[in-house]
């Protein structure tokens, strides 16, 4: 089997046995090496206790029930979904009609899974040779912070707009370095729908990739088989184009949530959230948020950072990998919060980690091919286990630290009840529910106060306090007693008439509030309290409500840019791949025989 390299400017074609290989890696066997991996997991559901599961799995339910319609009056006594970028939610909607809710979120994730390893090879091929950016794909799938994603965090938003700008990216390098009008076209095609999978990846998570491809694009601006000089300017103004046809799409795409943001922004006290500890003085977080997100690759590090630190083309890479690394490690350097200033107080950082590995790997690959090329089998074990072992260990990781104290609470009793004799005409608040009380409210129809996306609250009784949930209030302290206290006390306003508890520690205040225990559920774990004064619950007028040509666009852009994305990937073939003269770091190639396929540059 032949390989081609680079070295000295000269094209070299070399013949290779199956350890000493030259060889690349096929995708698509790294595709199916990702399907045999996390297939499994998924399809048997072990991320349906993460923290995030049952929130997009809420969300999706209010999309099957009412596409064109954004206003949900189940949490917060009604918010709009538009502040949330809707795309695997909408995905997840389509599928449940043929699979149902639990099953279409684990399709969805799968297939974001299966992409990562396909945006990371194209992602790295501008970084690297070709059998560098296929050991980088390859290694992608054992990624600790992919696996705390899934099956821990559940961030389905984040693991699916990654890969599809990791997709976009190679298209955007091209139309940066040689100005190819398909490649804008594809690229920006790709950058919208990942915008309408995840703000935060649009908004922090592409200039933190893109500016050191702008970077790149500068140096490798003059090297095309052709002979055609570019200059530095014609690359920015390049760079310009793209902002302002990405700036302008993102604004059609996701409108309603620019609109909804402007009319009602954050103002909510700050929620303390775990990933913006000091991580050294915190060793329980600090194990959690790096140890196992970088699982194995924390030994690879100063490898990557000094052999990125030689190569002039890399160093735009290892400039991003750093900024990202150090937004990754939180409260632990002062660099976040200084040049985030009001947002460190919003974000959570565990997605930058997530970021700063992917960015890791092309440096990472070349690594890789130069130990296999030097040592052979000797190099290949360590790493296939270095690699095996950090994705098991962030699999394993929820079990040692379980998410859910009691993941077989059964809540069939919680929700027949809110289902059964108008009940579902009042409001509920759950107390020590954590995440199930998403789960709660994908089965009922009645509405709560209390809800669990932080962005979304518009309640004074929660805005005022730096509490997330009330179902969590305990955990944050006074604030989150405080913000429980003040939504009990103004029950009769809200229609709130029943509470479940599954914290005892909750009771006195409950009782003091002047409700009364009825009924015990999941043998004594659940206790039911009515309050009996309480009128039933009224729409509350607010002026969040989106108008109806909001809900049509919501329903709409979102995920029409998804299915535009797939045409064009298929209607438009890429250009087929020609002998190009880009010097990508690599050491001389071993080979059997080798012939001369141009001269020096």
């Amino acid at each position: 089997m032949l390989s081609r390299g680079h070295f000295g400017g000269i094209k070299l074609t070399a013949t290779t046995s199956f350890l000493g290989e030259r060889r690349e890696i096929q995708l698509w066997s790294i595709v199916l090496l990702a399907f045999a991996v996390h297939g499994p997991l998924l399809l048997m559901q072990l991320p349906a206790n993460s923290y995030d599961t049952n929130f997009h799995i809420f969300f999706a339910s209010h999309y099957a029930q009412s596409w064109f319609n954004p206003w949900n009056e189940k949490w917060f006594a009604g918010f709009s979904q538009t502040t949330y970028p809707p795309l695997p939610q909408q995905w997840m909607a389509l599928l449940s009609h043929f699979v149902g809710l639990p099953m279409s979120y684990m399709l969805v994730q799968l297939v974001a899974v299966l992409l990562l390893p396909v945006g990371v090879y194209r992602y790295a091929r501008i970084w690297v040779g070709e059998r560098g950016a296929s050991y980088a794909a390859l290694a992608s799938v054992f990624l600790g912070s992919l696996s705390m994603l899934v099956y821990q965090a559940g961030q389905l938003s984040t693991t699916t707009a990654a890969p599809l700008y990791l997709l976009a990216i190679p298209y955007i390098y091209e139309w940066l370095r040689a100005g190819e009008s398909k490649s804008l076209v594809k690229g920006l095609a790709l950058a919208f729908a990942a915008a309408a999978a995840h703000h935060v990846t649009l908004i922090f998570g592409s200039f933190l990739f893109l500016l050191p491809v702008l970077w790149l694009a500068i140096i490798d601006r003059e090297k095309d088989a052709s002979g055609e000089t570019r200059s530095v300017a014609g690359v920015l103004t390049r760079a310009g184009i793209f902002a302002a046809l990405m700036g302008f799409g993102a604004a059609i795409v996701l409108g309603p949530y620019w609109l909804a943001l402007i009319q009602n922004p954050i103002k909510q006290m700050p929620i303390p959230h775990a990933s913006r500890t000091n991580l050294l003085l915190n060793p329980n977080w600090g194990m959690n948020y790096f140890v196992i997100p970088y699982g194995a690759l924390i030994l690879a590090l100063p490898f990557v950072i000094l052999r990125a630190s030689r190569e002039r083309r890399l160093r735009p890479l290892l400039f991003g990998f750093w900024l990202t690394f150090l937004f990754g490690l939180g409260g632990t350097t002062p660099v976040p919060r200084i040049l985030l200033g009001r947002a460190y107080e919003v974000l959570t950082f565990e997605r930058f980690t997530f970021w700063a590995t992917i960015m890791a790997l092309p440096v990472l690959g070349m690594l890789a091919a130069e130990l296999i090329d030097r040592f052979k089998a000797k190099a290949a074990v360590p790493l296939w286990i270095a690699a095996v072992a950090t994705c098991a260990f962030a699999v394993a990781w929820v079990i040692y630290r379980p998410i859910n104290q009691d993941p077989a609470l059964d809540l069939t009793q919680v929700t027949n009840f809110l289902n059964r004799d108008g009940h579902d005409k009042y409001r509920f608040l759950t107390l020590g529910f954590g995440n199930q009380l998403a789960k709660i409210s994908t089965n009922t129809a009645a509405g709560t106060v209390d809800g669990d996306y932080n962005s979304a609250r518009t309640l004074p009784e929660m805005t005022r306090y730096g509490a997330a949930q009330i179902t969590n209030s305990k955990y944050y302290g006074i604030a989150g007693m405080e913000s429980l206290r003040a939504m009990l006390k103004h029950a009769q306003q809200y229609g709130l008439k029943y509470v479940f508890i599954r914290d005892r520690y909750y009771e006195p205040m409950v009782t003091f509030a002047g409700w009364r225990k009825i009924d015990t559920y999941d043998n004594g774990l659940i206790t039911v309290w009515e309050k009996d004064d309480v009128p039933p619950a009224t729409k509350i007028e607010s002026n969040a409500i989106p108008p109806a040509w909001q809900g049509i666009a919501w329903g709409i852009f979102p995920i029409g840019s998804s299915i535009v994305a797939l045409f064009l990937m298929v209607l438009i073939p890429d250009k087929k791949r020609v002998g190009r003269t880009i010097e990508f770091p690599a050491p001389e190639p071993v080979f059997d025989t080798a012939t001369v396929q141009g001269a020096r540059r």
